[in-house]
């Protein structure tokens, strides 16, 4: 097998390789190493590459943040869901992740006990199948977020490029929404039925558990059970959303007290998003502007090479 590690070409994330580099040179393999050119690079060579070379055993590592991650995991899924009948059949592109350096470790860190830093840990780890959401044209692994979430994603993105913290960039963030979006028009329906009418705070459709780095907004999911969580939040007072804030952090907003008759979850295989305005839903921590989104469950669409497990 062959492994093709695609690195961020910015220029400021040269420095967060130099170790990647080393780790290469202490355990030799067959590989290449690929250098993304711009926005939306690693999405495009994956799904050229795997076109051009669709008998090739590759196994494609993602190495940055979670932007890079998403690029890569939509180049083999988009790949593997063209309608091409050798490529719907695919059984020898997987993908597998080193992180370096993005602002939060949202996905990863479904994955506990496991090193995403060590090329030699994930050389010697194993595929697992994964679900996946289609967004319209889009993928996403983790989390999809639309109202009080997005811009809270927006003004944190925003503050992170000027070189804040992730933790103090997404604190900002919930206090500019907390001003901002509170009262959102956005009508969401899943699996054919409306979850409630009138203003939202936000919703959140999850396949992974946290956003923001520290949000566990969606504490139930599961990578693998073909099932999209659905995290609604009414329109709510602001002394009940600051009670809440806390709880969505930790996980314990479903069921609690400030969170009755205003917070609604449930799980779904489809999701739509809609608005009469155009909106920003944000998938994987990337923005997608837009006023209709279709969401839908990828039952094990990407299979993902996970690291050996520290205690094996």
């Amino acid at each position: 097998m062959k492994y093709i590690y695609i690195i961020n070409g910015r220029a400021d994330k040269a420095a967060k390789y130099e170790d990647f580099y080393k780790q290469l040179k202490e355990n030799p393999h067959p590989h290449e190493v690929y250098t993304t050119m711009g926005e939306g690079d690693a999405t495009r060579y994956v799904r050229l590459y795997c076109d051009l070379h669709p008998e090739e055993e590759v196994c494609f590592v993602a190495c940055g943040g979670n932007g890079i991650i998403n690029g890569v995991a939509s180049g083999l899924v988009g790949y593997m869901n063209s309608g091409d009948p050798v490529a719907s059949e695919c059984d020898n592109k997987t993908i597998a992740i080193l992180y370096f350096g993005g602002a939060t470790q949202d996905f990863i860190i479904n994955f506990p006990g496991r090193n995403f830093t060590s090329v030699k840990e994930m050389l010697a780890g194993a595929v697992t199948p994964i679900d996946v959401i289609q967004v319209n044209d889009s993928y996403c692994l983790n989390v999809c977020n639309v109202g009080f979430n997005s811009t809270v994603a927006s003004r944190a993105n925003e503050l992170v490029a000027k070189g804040k913290s992730a933790h103090e960039a997404y604190t900002r963030g919930v206090i500019n929404a907390i001003l901002t979006s509170r009262f959102n028009r956005i009508k969401i329906t899943a699996d054919g039925e409306r979850i409630a009418r009138g203003p939202m705070v936000l919703c959140t459709v999850a396949n992974g558990r946290r956003v923001g780095g520290e949000f566990n907004c969606a504490p139930n999911a599961k990578l693998d059970d073909g099932l999209m969580d659905v995290c609604y939040f009414r329109a709510m007072s602001l002394l009940r959303l600051l009670l809440l804030i806390p709880l969505y952090r930790s996980g314990e907003h479903i069921g609690s007290r400030p969170g009755k008759n205003r917070v609604l979850y449930r799980q779904a295989r489809e999701v739509v998003i809609s608005s009469k305005d155009l909106i920003d839903l944000y998938l994987d921590g990337e923005q997608l502007p837009g006023s209709r989104f279709h969401l839908k469950i990828l039952p094990g669409a990407l299979p993902l090479r996970l690291p050996k497990l520290e205690s094996e």
